[in-house]
């Protein structure tokens, strides 16, 4: 099975619909899938469900998709840096699940395993808890996450191989290994491609069985915020 293709757009071909549910993965603009996000704004679908850890800004990332209001409902653990996110979400034009920054971690990772929901005890006692299942262990309150899972996951990876084994790079792993594994399909862009065998399998992050689509990038790889000392 031949999972490279030429570039964005072709490797979205046939995915995307009306409604759908989108993972994309990156903290901040660390290892977002820049270039699918652009070719997923070029499909046209609207009516989006995005899981991700923020929206980009506002020029940049998943703010373009808010810009053309392609996204109807954001699920998310962080929602600064974007005007565009904040004037939709306070004009009612935007839904939002809010979610703690470990518990959207692990009901990404909870999907991808099979597993349907968990308990955490992190939210009890704030709007995160109101209308879900609390249960006592041991004298502790939890409550009731269910695990998420994606029509698409757009991941961002280092380098692949041709069967679609991921490597990541440092900080640009954060939240794609765990989208690749949750996606329906699960389509991705790397920096770099090798022949299978290049890479070491102990080195590998993700195995090629998760992967359907792969790409190869071109990248800007903006910077979020700089902050520079003196010299």
């Amino acid at each position: 099975m031949n999972k490279i293709y030429a570039d964005a757009t072709s490797a979205l071909e046939g995915l995307a619909f009306d409604g759908m549910t989108v993972m994309a993965g990156g903290f901040g603009l660390c290892g977002i899938p820049e270039n699918l996000i652009v070719a997923l704004r070029e499909t046209g679908a609207k009516d989006i469900t995005a899981i991700s850890n923020n929206a980009g800004v506002d020029d940049f990332g998943l703010g373009l998709l808010l810009q053309t209001r392609q996204i109807k409902k954001m699920v998310s653990s962080y929602v600064g840096e974007n005007a565009t996110f904040e004037k939709q979400y306070l004009n009612g034009e935007l839904e939002l699940e809010f979610n703690p920054q470990g518990t959207l971690a692990e009901r990404i990772r909870a999907g991808g395993a099979g597993i349907p929901g968990f308990y955490t005890k992190t939210g009890v006692g704030t709007l995160i808890a109101e209308g879900k299942e609390h249960k006592d262990f041991n004298g502790e309150t939890y409550i009731l996450e269910t695990g998420l899972v994606a029509d698409l996951s757009l991941v961002k990876a280092w380098k692949a191989d041709k069967e679609g084994n991921l490597i990541y790079r440092k900080t640009a792993r954060n939240f794609n290994p765990m989208m690749a594994t949750a996606g329906k399909t699960t389509v991705v862009e790397v920096e770099e491609l090798v022949e299978v065998g290049e890479i070491d399998a102990d080195q590998i992050h993700t195995p090629g069985i998760f992967v359907d689509r792969i790409v190869v990038g071109s990248f800007e790889k903006r910077i979020e915020k700089r902050t520079t000392r003196a010299a």
